[in-house]
């Protein structure tokens, strides 16, 4: 639909590989873009904004022109300041491809993405949002809908992509549930440009979780995943058993104090002692390298594509 060339002529599958907080870094960005699928990572995944100017120095000396493109996620409520605007000069200085902003307006970066030549595509789990991230004039909308890991919407796919496409002429991404080729098809039937896949790529080789979060994400059904704000302040979903090896009662959890204010026991936190995951992590049963599950997405999307 409204896919950019520079982007659609260096994927493999219309998909990128969500920024995952504490998992994505280097080594999964670059296997995902060599592998032909956008490779993308929080900023805040490292520590300073020196550390992430040595992690943008590898990504970019590790990639070639034929290699999909990378993309940063600033989350705009959580970055502020000098290191928003450090990072940001980094990510101006390598001409980042694509800057993925969350949680928050990106009306204030958004012609300065622009200007060095980079696409900004916002994070949105309600129509509300959607709209308002049009009017800022950012070239795509990821459509975080039910059973998405991390902070999810509560709309279902089949209606919310079309209600967006019908006032919105930009790039969608689709995020919820994706973790097979056959799901990317799917989103581009539903009129997406791009599948969006998180839970999926936490159970890779070069992911940066810890082997017991990936193997829990092998371990864990769709009905173990619960939808709750009482772990980040907002809806998000996560775990059971990693909800229960936190010591809390996964069906009495404690109400939050308040929007990103949540009421737990201290040393409890969400994504570094509990865990997210979202629908799609039914249908993982393995740990692959990141460049063997994309072949394998590969070939179940162009069975799809062939019916």
């Amino acid at each position: 639909m409204s896919l950019p060339p520079s982007i659609s002529n260096r994927l493999k599958i219309p998909a990128i590989v969500a920024p995952l907080f504490l998992v994505s870094g280097p080594e999964l960005v670059i296997a995902a873009c060599k592998s032909g699928v956008v490779g993308s990572f929080p900023a805040m995944n490292a520590r300073t904004s020196d550390e992430f100017s040595i992690w943008m120095k590898k990504i970019t000396g590790a990639l070639g022109p034929d290699d999909a493109p990378y993309a940063v996620n600033f989350g705009l409520a959580r970055m502020h300041g000098e290191r928003l605007d450090t990072d940001m000069e980094i990510c101006r200085s390598y001409k980042t491809p694509i800057i993925i902003t969350s949680v928050g307006n990106p009306a204030p970066v958004v012609s300065e993405i622009q200007s060095w030549g980079g696409l900004v595509f916002h994070d949105v789990t309600t129509m509300y949002h959607a709209k308002k991230a049009a009017d800022a004039g950012v070239d795509g909308l990821i459509l975080v809908c039910n059973g998405a890991g991390g902070h999810a919407g509560p709309f279902s796919p089949f209606a919310m992509v079309e209600q967006v496409r019908s006032f919105y002429d930009g790039t969608i991404i689709l995020a919820g549930a994706i973790s097979t080729g056959r799901a990317v098809r799917a989103a581009e039937v539903l009129g997406a440009d791009l599948a969006y896949l998180g839970t999926r790529f936490i159970a890779t080789k070069e992911a940066m979780a810890e082997q017991p979060y990936k193997d829990m994400i092998v371990a864990e059904e769709t009905q173990d995943i619960i939808y709750t704000n009482a772990i980040s302040g907002v809806p998000a979903n996560f775990m059971r058993s990693s909800l229960e090896e936190a010591g809390l009662d996964a069906d009495n959890l404690p109400a939050p104090h308040g929007p990103f204010r949540p009421n737990l026991p201290d040393g409890v936190t969400a994504w570094k002692s509990i865990w997210s995951a979202g629908h799609g992590v039914g249908l993982i049963d393995d740990i692959p390298t990141t460049a063997s599950l994309v072949a394998r997405l590969a070939e179940e999307y162009e069975a799809a594509k062939k019916g």
